[in-house]
């Protein structure tokens, strides 16, 4: 089965930078994940031009989408189709490839490859099935939307697209309100403006977010803003284009007062040892255990 592909030659493996053509060694058998642009085409890196030129076979979501690219780099491989309504047929066809000892690099439209799109089961037959897989990171739209938010980029989330129904969308925005991290959502442009609402009624209004749009293109925007703010904003405002909506993190809970913490510390020590009290108040709280742990022998000795 692994004839079914023809495989670049040896004098076509090569790609093109400056009008100056670069040869592409052959690569290793595996299966290659490569990222691509999101948008603007110079954001390839050249060990992915080298992959996409020396690969035994390259599978796309789309073959009119990656031609556009090899043609910008004047890659001569031939794009083979592997998305989501053909993945059952081609599937072992790629699978077959590796059992042969080929490479096969696997693209997406735009990004990295598994995120959000199919190929994420070809990579776990690979696995399955003893073969190597090779990342080749590159372009990624929830990290760029990320890092150009100015939102909390220590611990994020990215949690794809929420569901098109509206209580489906509330139910998955309520499991995810008290994630301590910045999240990323995938979103379209003309849902984008209910997603805010229901974002805004169960998130809370005042949580900061910014819708990214088009990111790495001619018209890339970034619109910052509170949930309740960016809402009324695209109330009734249409839009275009691929969207990025990212949330910023809740803010950090209140400390109990002082009271409140010493009466549960009379209640759980009630019917425990000072260190299983403090224990449990510690876990109820959020306050060290240490802490907790002197205080109670504070208050024992009357202090």
């Amino acid at each position: 089965m692994a004839d079914e592909f023809d495989g670049p030659t040896d004098a076509a493996r090569s790609y093109r930078l400056n009008n100056v053509a670069v040869p592409a060694r052959p690569i290793e058998p595996a299966l290659y994940l490569v990222a691509t642009p999101i948008g603007n085409l110079g954001d390839i890196t050249l060990r992915a031009l080298e992959t996409l030129a020396g690969a035994d076979v390259l599978a796309c979501e789309d073959t009119r989408v990656t031609r556009v690219l090899l043609d910008r780099y004047g890659i001569r491989n031939k794009p083979y189709a592997y998305h989501e309504h053909n993945a059952d047929e081609a599937g072992p066809r790629l699978l077959a490839a590796l059992g042969g000892g080929r490479s096969v690099a696997l693209v997406s439209d735009a990004g990295t490859p598994l995120v959000s799109d199919p190929g994420y089961r070809l990579a776990q037959l690979a696995i399955d099935a003893g073969h190597r897989v090779v990342p080749i990171p590159g372009a990624s739209a929830p990290l760029a939307a990320l890092v150009g938010s100015g939102l909390p980029n220590d611990a994020f989330l990215f949690a794809g697209f929420l569901p098109s129904k509206d209580k489906a969308r509330r139910d998955r925005l309520a499991e995810l309100v008290d994630a301590p991290a910045t999240l990323i959502f995938f979103e379209s442009p003309h849902r984008i403006g209910a997603t805010l609402v229901a974002a805004a009624d169960v998130l809370g209004g005042q949580r900061p977010a910014a819708v990214c749009r088009e990111l790495t293109k001619t018209f890339e925007e970034f619109n910052r803003g509170t949930l309740s703010s960016l809402a009324e904003d695209y109330a009734e405002r249409t839009v275009k284009g691929e969207i990025v909506l990212v949330v910023g993190p809740p803010p950090p809970a209140a400390a109990p007062e002082v009271a409140d913490v010493d009466a549960l510390l009379v209640s759980l020590v009630a019917d425990r040892p000072a260190g299983k009290a403090a224990t449990e108040a510690a876990r109820i709280t959020g306050l060290p255990r240490k802490d907790l742990y002197q205080r109670l022998l504070d208050m024992k000795d009357g202090r």
